[in-house]
This record gives C-alpha cells, sequence and structure tokens, in this order.
C-alpha cells in the first residue's frame, strides 16, 4: 500500500463511513509496516498532488458562511444538538486535513507521516465519539447547516510545509485548545456530563495533534534556515486568517510546543 495513493483515495471519498474506514485501514497497515512513501509509475499517476478545493463530503450539511448560522441556547435539546454538530463538523474537517497533509507533503521523514497518519485516526475516533452523542439525541451528522472555513483557510497554505505547520495546527487548531474548556464548562453547568467527558478526550488528544504541528513546524524551519519564533511571529502579523484571540489556554499551549517567547507575543496581541 502507497499511503499517498490512499491518502488521497480518503481525501475525496464522499461517504464519511468509509472515509473513517479508510483511515483506521491506513492507519493499522502504516503500523503493521505495509505502507510504503515509495511510488511506482503507476503510482505516480494515482498520487499526483492536485489542487482539491472541496474534499469529499456527503450532500449534508449545507454549508453556508459563518455570519448565516443560527445562534441557539445550549439549554434546548436543539441547541445541544447544534453545538455538538459543529464539533462533528469540525472533526469531520480535521480528518481531512490530517489526510491532506500527508497527501500533500512529500519526501519527507516516515516519522511526519506516522505523526499525521495517528492524528487522522484519533480525529476520526473523535468524529465518531461525538456522532454517537448526537445520535442519541435523534439527530444525525448533516442536520444542521454548518460552514467551510477551516478547509478554506487552510488551502491558502498548500504551497508551504512551514506556513501550513505555522498556521493550520498552531493558529486554527490550538484556538479549539483555547475555547474547549469553556465549552466543556457551559456543558457540565445542564449536566451533559458524557458530552464534558468526551470533550476532555478530544482536549488531551488536540494538545498532541498542536503539539506536532510544532515539532515539524521547526523542522520547516530549520530546513530553510528560518528562526522559528520570529518567522511565526512574522506570519501571525502578516496573515489575516491568523487571528489570536483571547482566552489563551497557556498550560496547553506550552504542552503543545509554544515556547516562552512565542507566548508572551501571544499575549501581547491580545492584549493579555
Amino acid at each position: 500500500m502507497n499511503i499517498f495513493v490512499a491518502a488521497k483515495a480518503g481525501l475525496l471519498e464522499c461517504s464519511v463511513e468509509k472515509k473513517v474506514k479508510n483511515v483506521y485501514q491506513l492507519y493499522e497497515q502504516w503500523q503493521a509496516g505495509m505502507g510504503t512513501t515509495v511510488l511506482n509509475e503507476k503510482q505516480q499517476q494515482q498520487a499526483k498532488i492536485e489542487e482539491v478545493t472541496i474534499p469529499g463530503r456527503p450532500i449534508k450539511p449545507e454549508l453556508v458562511h459563518p455570519k448565516n448560522l443560527k445562534k441557539r441556547k445550549l439549554g434546548s435539546l436543539t441547541g445541544k444538538a447544534a453545538a455538538i454538530h459543529a464539533f462533528v463538523h469540525i472533526e469531520f474537517n480535521a480528518i481531512n486535513l490530517a489526510l491532506d497533509n500527508i497527501y500533500r507533503f512529500r519526501g519527507l521523514p516516515d516519522d511526519f507521516y506516522t505523526d499525521w497518519i495517528t492524528i487522522a485516526k484519533e480525529e476520526a475516533w473523535h468524529y465518531s465519539l461525538l456522532v454517537q452523542h448526537l445520535q442519541d439525541m435523534g439527530f444525525q451528522y448533516g442536520d444542521f447547516p454548518a460552514h467551510n472555513g477551516l478547509w478554506e483557510i487552510s488551502m491558502q497554505t498548500n504551497d508551504s510545509l512551514l506556513r501550513r505547520m505555522a498556521l493550520v495546527p498552531r493558529v486554527l487548531e490550538a484556538r479549539g485548545l483555547d475555547v474547549t474548556p469553556t465549552i466543556m464548562e457551559k456543558f457540565r453547568s445542564i449536566g451533559a456530563k458524557e458530552i464534558v467527558d468526551t470533550l476532555a478526550i478530544i482536549l488531551r488528544d488536540e494538545i498532541t495533534h498542536v503539539a506536532a504541528g510544532s515539532r515539524w513546524f521547526r523542522y520547516a524551519c530549520e530546513r530553510e534556515k528560518k528562526n522559528p519564533e520570529a518567522i511565526f511571529m512574522q506570519l501571525i502579523k502578516e496573515n489575516s486568517l491568523a487571528q489570536i484571540k483571547k482566552p489563551l489556554h497557556i498550560e496547553a499551549r506550552k504542552k503543545a510546543g509554544f515556547n516562552h517567547q512565542e507566548m508572551q507575543f501571544l499575549q501581547d496581541i491580545c492584549g493579555r
């Protein structure tokens, strides 16, 4: 099995159930030593890097502009389901982003592919945990509209491993580290312990996912002979997509590979 061919197939798969199955199969075969990054002539054509404007996805949810998403109260059944649905959609996008990292960036150490294959598998697991909560309440993924902002913004980093690792795991996904504890507290306040427990698992795993982004960001900086702190700060200032807002989960970000200099910079631009 060639992992670039497999990642592309998973990325373009429209059935979420089949996408999740493909991810688990990719993980199991890579762990068993059955995966390779060496492309033969046929596989080179199959795994040719293409612009994926929209990855494989089901017909629903309807994708709308973020401003057009209704705000619902968490205390109602529909409001609680809508909040969980938003997390489900984030995890669905995260599966595709992990697959895209594998598919898009070639010629890297095997550890890079081990990291992102593992992350794809964990995102698929998170998706499944959250979907079960939805189903327990009588809802399905696709019952509420969603936005495609995370994927669209990430595609602006297609040309550079350094920019992808800096701006997707370390900015967009790190935002989840900041806001998840507050959301957990809101679910706790309405007695939704099972959902809080699931979000605690996701928060724990997302720290390791952002840490992988930090690790490969620094790898890319070393390869391009750039100062990690300086280029990270520069990218934050230059990119409108890199909006950092309070609150910052300082402990989680430190575990995820943000050093003292970076944290001080982030706190300064957020106004502490």
